[in-house]
């Protein structure tokens, strides 16, 4: 059984940080994409950016510049640098892990996290 366990959310004012981690437990062999979602009150789930076992990070414009995604693989972690914080910034931001093989050889074609809530205000 694969999880992806979110930590790093909470309230912080414009123009603040928050670095958001997500790590996957159980036996992992190799995970090829790891990213987050976001979903703002009244809005429909959106990337904001993914990474690939290689290193390939891909942003959504609206968090280019501003956002960083990395991992480690060893860990089976991904992380989010988020600088300089915007209001609509503001959503429950999700962890998604893209075709997990576990050592047993299990194969799980996406997994979700349960979502952190980023607060952006004042």
């Amino acid at each position: 059984q694969v999880q992806l366990v979110e930590s790093g959310g909470g309230l912080v004012p414009p123009g603040g940080s928050l670095r958001l981690s997500c790590a996957a437990s159980g036996s992992i062999l190799s995970i090829n994409v790891m990213g987050w979602y976001r979903q703002a009150p009244g809005k429909q789930r959106e990337l904001v950016a993914t990474i690939s076992i290689g290193g390939s990070a891909v942003h959504a414009n609206s968090v280019k510049g501003r956002f960083t995604i990395s991992r480690d693989n060893a860990k089976s972690t991904v992380y989010l640098q988020m600088n300089n914080l915007k209001p609509e910034d503001t959503a429950v931001y999700y962890c998604n892990a893209d075709h997990v093989v576990t050592i047993d050889w299990k194969r799980y074609l996406e997994v979700w996290g349960q979502g952190t809530l980023v607060t952006v205000s004042s």
